[in-house]
């Protein structure tokens, strides 16, 4: 009897050990796309939004900054979503993009590079060249407590392997530029960096690529990014966002939509192939995110195994465009419309009630020094504030009392709004979302089927209820109408009984 016991006992204790190794197997699963509706993502075992104001990229690279307070900061403020770049591309200080306290352009001697220095001096941001094959032990420290960091604060980390470069100043104090490194790195021009052109810098950025994949493995709050802005620095013009404006202005920046080239495509395909295959023995496989364009396109082919699609200073339409994909649309940077918190807040919720997946506004308020989000000075083109980043917490919290696995973008149910543009999600005969951008009460006529509702009106900026109602419906048409509000407000309608 004592040996049944005892067998029983055992039996049990592997029992529940079995148990415990597949909750923590699933619990450590990386963040992927929702099986049941892949516009969102389950991350830790439940459908999440990503949405952020976050640093300008360099929390790694840049030596003066302090990015366990940075997380710390985007934690409090209840976000979970983070850019990095993985340290191929630097910006120079107080010049690049007029950004004058610029965490992605670190002061001379505080550029932490995945390369060694070498014993050579003549880099042209200051000290030795870099030895393209050695590894800099600090960088890549730095780069798994970083992702470490974030995970224990339930943050999803973007990493970015490169970026287009915009201009000779950047390619002046790139790693990659042979003039900065010992290597052996052919002489060619700038605008092939990220091209299968490049000569022998194909070999040197496949190394670093691999690198960064394979110390980011076990971690399951990593997202990879291919390349920031392709397009930029090979260009394809796409469409005009005013096609009524006279060349040759109609076609340029900023109102140009500029897709990658074919040379590119080809290049951001084989960076998508070392991702996998680097993987391919390692015991997880992470999200790829491809940099369409910006503003919106209509994508015409996807990069082959690529899950997400990022646009740049994005339209709602951009998600509504592609929503066929089947794949998370990401807004994945803002920034360039000044200091007031309206206009981001706006973009955040017309592009989240879109059917977006992600938002991620770039935060001039986060520097060097000012790593909780309090530099107030002007600071570059764009904003970003500890208000502002409350609004976003409000977006989030709104979009996770929803039930995400079941909601799509919806043209139905909102008839008629005068004088305001409305963005609608829902899940038909459940509940529907509405976001109302614009400012004064309005009349609004929705088109529900019959039921028991209740209704609430929630103010975008402090998270107030401002209204709320109970109406039983017969169906059809209902007219509401409005609280008075300015610069947006949200209804959430939700069916309690037929």
């Amino acid at each position: 009897m004592l040996n049944r016991i005892r067998t029983l006992a055992m039996a049990v204790t592997f029992l529940f050990a079995a148990r415990a190794q597949g909750q923590n197997a699933a619990a450590t699963q990386p963040i992927r796309l929702h099986p049941a509706n892949p516009h969102y993502f389950l991350f830790r075992g439940r459908a999440v939004v990503l949405i952020t104001s976050g640093e300008h990229y360099g929390a790694v690279l840049n030596a003066d900054f302090d990015y366990r307070k940075y997380l710390a900061a985007l934690e409090a403020d209840g976000l979970n979503y983070t850019r990095l770049f993985g340290g191929s591309y630097i910006e120079v200080p107080a010049k690049s993009f007029g950004i004058q306290r610029n965490d992605l352009a670190p002061t001379p001697g505080h550029y932490i590079a995945p390369w060694m220095r070498s014993d050579a001096p003549g880099y042209a941001g200051g000290g030795n060249k870099f030895d393209l094959s050695q590894w800099n032990p600090k960088f890549f420290e730095r780069y798994r407590d970083f992702l470490s960091e974030a995970a224990k604060r339930g943050i999803v980390v973007e990493v970015t392997l490169f970026s287009a470069h915009y201009d000779e100043n950047q390619w002046k104090i790139s790693a990659f530029n042979p003039a900065n490194n010992t290597s052996g790195a052919d002489p060619i021009d700038w605008k092939k960096l990220h091209t299968l052109e490049n000569g022998s810098i194909l070999g040197f950025q496949e190394r670093y690529a691999r690198k960064l994949v394979k110390e980011a493995n076990g971690f399951d709050n990593v997202i990879f990014e291919i390349q920031n802005e392709p397009w930029s620095d090979q260009p394809v013009l796409a469409d005009v966002i005013n096609p009524y404006l006279r060349p040759p202005g109609r076609d340029t920046y900023p109102n140009s939509i500029d897709l990658a080239s074919e040379l590119s495509i080809a290049w951001q395909t084989r960076v998508a192939e070392w991702i996998r295959s680097e993987e391919t023995p390692l015991p997880n496989r992470h999200l790829i995110a491809q940099n369409y364009c910006n503003f919106r396109s209509p994508v015409r082919k996807l990069i082959p195994g690529v899950d997400i699609v990022n646009f740049h200073y994005a339209y709602p339409e951009a998600v509504l465009l592609n929503y066929g994909l089947g794949r998370a649309i990401s807004y994945d940077e803002t920034g360039f419309l000044g200091r007031d918190d309206n206009a981001y807040r706006r973009q955040a919720w017309n592009f989240m009630l879109s059917g977006g997946g992600v938002f991620d506004n770039l935060d001039y308020s986060f520097s060097p020094g000012h790593e909780d989000g309090t530099d107030f000075e002007p600071n570059g083109p764009g904003g970003g504030s500890p208000p502002l980043r409350h609004q976003l917490h409000i977006l989030h919290e709104f979009l996770q009392s929803l039930p995400l696995v079941d909601l799509h973008p919806d043209s139905h149910t909102m008839v008629h709004a005068a004088g305001v543009t409305v963005r609608a999600l829902s899940s038909p005969n459940s509940i529907y979302a509405l976001y109302f951008d614009g400012s004064s009460p309005t009349d609004v006529t929705l088109d529900l089927p019959p039921g028991q509702y209740t209704a609430e009106w929630m103010n975008v900026q402090t998270g107030a209820i401002e209204g709320s109602d109970n109406f039983r419906h017969a169906g059809g048409d209902k007219v509401v109408q409005t609280p008075d509000f300015n610069n947006g407000i949200a209804l959430r309608v939700k069916k309690t009984s037929q």
